[in-house]
């Protein structure tokens, strides 16, 4: 802990924003070695990755060109702050480039390859484009769920989490959580344990948020050979009588 109270001292918000902009200047000017070197040492300490977070949303508003070869260079040192920069830069380039940031957080999260890599880029990525177009990232979703690496098949289980805990249980967004639940039933039978973890949080926080969908989607999946983990996330925040229904129901015994 030692270090992240060195680095909270040694910068704030404003810092942050001010060092992202320089290194946004020498992006533009496609000059990534120099770009890197001032990232560096930010990246070296632990620095919290909500300056981080400010650091990418600065590089990520530039050009796409230029921007997706520095954020090239940061993946290939793959620094666990790395790619909350990355993630971030490609959040900015949602709204210009909805498919092309898509694709390449994908591609990022095979790069990383670890469970902090796919939760990263999940939340900044894809779970914000749930929330900002449903239809739109549920398309660019869709072939994830199937995809040969599990890392990608858990982060749409994090992009789901995100979406869900931004919802805050909106009545007004009900519609919008069953077609998320629809979304992941070719996925409850996940059998790869760190998909299985990422699909599971998304169930989880669906079910705080909309625990009476949840339930009724779950009694729904009666009979499916999804693994023990995944149901237990999935009742988490059920109500004893919810989580009594959909036992009785599914005839769990977990």
């Amino acid at each position: 802990m030692r270090g992240l109270f060195v680095q909270e001292a040694m910068m704030n918000a404003g810092q942050a924003d001010q060092l992202g902009k320089q290194i946004a200047v020498l992006v533009q000017a496609s000059q990534p070695e120099q770009a890197y070197a001032l990232l560096a040492p930010s990246l070296a300490e632990r620095t919290p990755f909500r300056l981080l977070d400010r650091i990418g949303a600065e590089v990520g508003a530039g050009p796409l060109a230029a921007t997706n070869a520095f954020l090239d260079h940061v993946a290939a040192e793959r620094s666990e702050g790395g790619w909350v920069v990355i993630a971030s830069a490609l959040r900015e380039q949602l709204a210009r480039d909805p498919g092309g940031a898509c694709a390449r957080c994908r591609a990022y999260v095979v790069a990383a390859d670890v469970w902090y890599g796919a939760d990263i880029l999940g939340e900044r990525v894809p779970g914000p484009a749930l929330v900002a177009d449903l239809g739109a990232a549920l398309a660019c979703l869709a072939p994830w769920r199937a995809d040969d690496n599990r890392w990608v098949r858990r982060t749409v289980g994090v992009a789901v989490h995100f979406w869900a805990k931004r919802s805050r249980g909106a009545p007004a967004l009900a519609a919008q959580a069953q077609a998320l639940l629809t979304f992941l039933a070719p996925m409850f039978e996940e059998r790869q344990m760190d998909a299985v973890k990422g699909v599971g949080w998304g169930l989880k926080t669906l079910g705080r948020h909309y625990p009476d969908l949840v339930a009724a989607w779950l009694a729904e999946q009666a009979g499916r050979g999804a693994r023990a983990l995944m149901w237990r996330k999935a009742l988490t925040y059920l109500s004893d009588e919810q989580q009594a229904f959909v036992r009785g129901t599914a005839q769990l015994s977990l």
